[in-house]
């Protein structure tokens, strides 16, 4: 499996974390220059794979919300009530 395929194989839960840790790594100032721009590349591309992964789950969602709302809606009868 090349890089690429392994990176957009990562879940959400996994981009967020690399992405968390490569922040880290970053703010710590330790990074000379190249390494720096180096891993603000690789949490950018974090950044498009895990927007891209919730704007996926937000169309799931909205389709099932279309489908709920599709099917009627019942209520449990209670013949004891007074409708």
């Amino acid at each position: 499996m090349s890089k690429k395929e392994n990176e957009n194989a990562l879940s959400f839960e996994e981009g967020l974390d690399k992405l968390e840790a490569i922040v880290d790594e970053m703010e710590n100032g330790d990074l000379k220059l190249d390494a720096l721009v180096k891993r603000y590349e690789e949490g950018s591309k974090l950044l498009v794979q895990c927007d891209k992964k919730i704007s996926e789950a937000e169309m799931k969602i909205e389709i099932l919300r279309n489908q709920d709302a599709s099917e009627p809606q019942f209520e449990n009868f209670d013949p004891d009530s007074e409708d």
